[in-house]
């Protein structure tokens, strides 16, 4: 073998050597690209795993709120309810208050000496009725004489040193109030001790 044919072949096998590192070289790039790619794909799925709980707690805790608020709504219309059916003719009894003072005085300025007098059983008839309606309505007087000033249920008036009885206790009675279930619709106007 000449020499230029031996050159010629070590040119080669150096090609075919250089040919076989460049493709070995491209392999570990590949593989490292993808290792690397794999990486990122991992650190991208551990992120978007982590977006997606926030994401999930987020919505868990607006679910919750969201029945807080709504479950407080239910209870409050509830109430309300109740409310309207319990007060519900308030209004009512109210205006009628004045009638059933009005048909009071008139019963107390009749003597007792009127007693026989068919005007006044009429009137006491209708006092009768007026209180029977008021009680099925569960519409009740207010007691003050000799109790305690309640100022939820009393509105003071005058007050007066009255021997024997103790301080702040109601003397008498200028207007009758009255309480619709447990709650005052008007207080009553008294006369209170100091």
């Amino acid at each position: 073998m000449s020499k230029k044919k031996k050159e010629k072949i070590d040119v080669e096998e150096i090609v075919i050597d250089q040919e076989e590192t460049v493709s070995q070289v491209a392999e570990e790039a590949e593989i490292q690209e993808s290792d690397e790619s794999t990486l990122e794909d991992q650190n991208l799925e551990a992120s978007g795993e982590q977006d997606l709980k926030a994401e999930i707690q987020n919505l868990n805790d607006r679910y919750l709120r969201l029945n807080a608020e709504f479950q407080n709504y239910r209870k409050r219309v509830e109430k309300e309810k109740t409310d309207i059916f319990k007060y519900g003719n308030e209004k009512l009894i109210i205006e009628m208050l004045p009638i059933m003072d009005n048909f009071e005085r008139a019963l107390s300025s009749f003597e007792e000496d009127h007693a026989e007098d068919k005007v006044l059983s009429g009137v006491k008839m209708i006092k009768k009725s007026l209180d029977d309606f008021f009680e099925k309505n569960g519409v009740k007087k207010i007691e003050a004489v000799n109790t305690p000033f309640d100022p939820d249920k009393h509105h003071a008036v005058m007050t007066e040193e009255v021997e024997g009885v103790a301080g702040e206790t109601v003397v008498s009675v200028f207007q009758e109030g009255y309480v619709l279930g447990d709650k005052v619709i008007r207080p009553s106007m008294v006369k209170v001790s100091c």
